[in-house]
């Protein structure tokens, strides 16, 4: 049973509602555009956009613009990934055309002034430099970059000290007008509301924007595994191993959550966290991770451990995916596995905003939106030997990138 109605206005910009019978109401307003989309030398342009957003506007100021929202208790916020730019809040649910104004605002009539420019920019070249003080978060972006070398995918969202200095209002023009695509905009509600009133309201504010077409991207090629060693001025060993993955559209999809879940995914019982921190004691932090994206995925393992440690790790890592390749699971281990699963998505419904954004980026993946019900029937339907097949390809060791930081001598 279909429990969301979208309606779609006549510039492209698709309504997502999805109600709720509560006092809070959560909205966000997702496009398709990240830094992915991003020209060539102008790393972190779409990161600079959602930071000056919330700068001027034709009617508002800074101030006014932070003020709208905080002084009746709203939560005003927003992010940038590779492939979107997402505005969301949260607020009692008589303030949702407030918020809806002032989106309308931010999105689509700000002024971008170079005294504010400066500004951000500054901000942002300290968000890099204390990123870049962050070896377990600087080593994810540097594998990525491994990953899809010479490609849109592999550059950093943040940008470069270089790139975002040398940004300019009209960069943000031009990127705004390429990828700001109305076709490619979702403005989802989740809360206690009238679909049509809603609807109306929606046509008030965004009815008038302009159309445009629709951009295209450029799917990476292949890729080429390889083992990179760098030197940090750290004090442990920071590792991460991985391959490219499929896409969000792919049949397997499901499979490769479901494995990384096993693997290295939320909780304390996954395998490599029993293996390599419970029964070890090697690592504090080991994690897997599978982002899928629209025509490509990224899988990953990340650890951190003593430097005479990792080496251990390593192996040990290895042995678990060989485990994955060459034993199918047993049909305990493969019901266990897909209740922990589902009972892990069933308790993420519970949030509220995380729930809404992610319904926005379905619909504007795969023009629908799953229910529980359905996700549920994709795990169920995974056979031991899907995730076999999934774990020969995906773990194959020959086709592995590895990246480790390693303290200096």
């Amino acid at each position: 049973m279909i429990d969301y109605q979208v309606h779609t206005l006549s510039n492209g910009i698709r309504i997502l509602f999805k109600h709720s019978p509560s006092t809070i109401t959560h909205c966000c307003f997702v496009v398709n555009a990240g830094s992915r989309d991003e020209p060539e030398h102008k790393e972190g342009l779409a990161h600079f956009i959602e930071h000056l957003l919330f700068k001027e506007t034709e009617k508002r100021s800074t101030n006014q613009i932070l003020n709208r929202l905080e002084l009746v208790g709203a939560d005003l916020n927003a992010y940038t990934t590779k492939e979107y730019t997402c505005i969301h809040a949260s607020m009692l649910r008589q303030h949702l055309e407030r918020t809806v104004d002032l989106f309308e605002d931010i999105l689509f009539h700000s002024t971008f002034p170079q005294e504010e420019l400066e500004k951000e920019r500054g901000v942002i070249l300290d968000e890099i430099a204390s990123y870049l003080d962050q070896p377990d978060e600087a080593i994810q972006d540097d594998f990525e970059e491994l990953l899809f070398k010479g490609h849109p995918l592999g550059k950093n969202i943040l940008g470069t000290p270089e790139t975002v200095g040398a940004l300019n209002k009209a960069d943000i023009k031009h990127f705004m007008e390429a990828s700001y695509n109305t076709s490619e905009m979702i403005f989802a509600v989740f809360g206690d509301h009238d679909f049509n009133k809603l609807i109306k309201l929606s046509e008030k504010y965004f009815g008038h924007m302009a159309n445009y077409s629709k951009k295209n991207r450029i799917k990476p090629d292949g890729s080429q595994s390889e083992t990179v060693r760098l030197t940090r001025p750290i004090t442990q060993t920071h590792c991460m191993i991985g391959n490219r993955a499929y896409p969000a559209s792919h049949d397997y999809k499901t499979g490769l959550l479901l494995l990384n879940n096993l693997l290295g995914g939320m909780g304390m019982s996954n395998r490599l966290n029993l293996e390599i921190r419970e029964k070890y004691g090697i690592a504090y932090t080991i994690e897997s991770s599978y982002s899928p994206l629209s025509d490509t995925g990224i899988f990953s393992i990340y650890f951190g451990t003593d430097a005479e440690k990792a080496e251990k790790a390593l192996k040990l890592v290895h042995k678990e995916l060989k485990k994955l390749r060459e034993q199918k699971l047993g049909s305990l281990q493969l019901s266990q596995a897909k209740q922990k699963f589902i009972g892990q998505i069933a308790l993420a419904e519970e949030n509220r905003m995380g729930l809404i954004i992610s319904m926005a980026k379905s619909l504007l993946d795969f023009d629908h939106v799953d229910t529980l019900d359905q996700i549920f029937a994709k795990i169920n339907a995974t056979t031991a030997d899907q995730l076999l097949e999934i774990s020969n390809e995906i773990f194959n060791e020959n086709s592995m990138t590895t990246l480790l930081f390693e303290p200096k001598q």
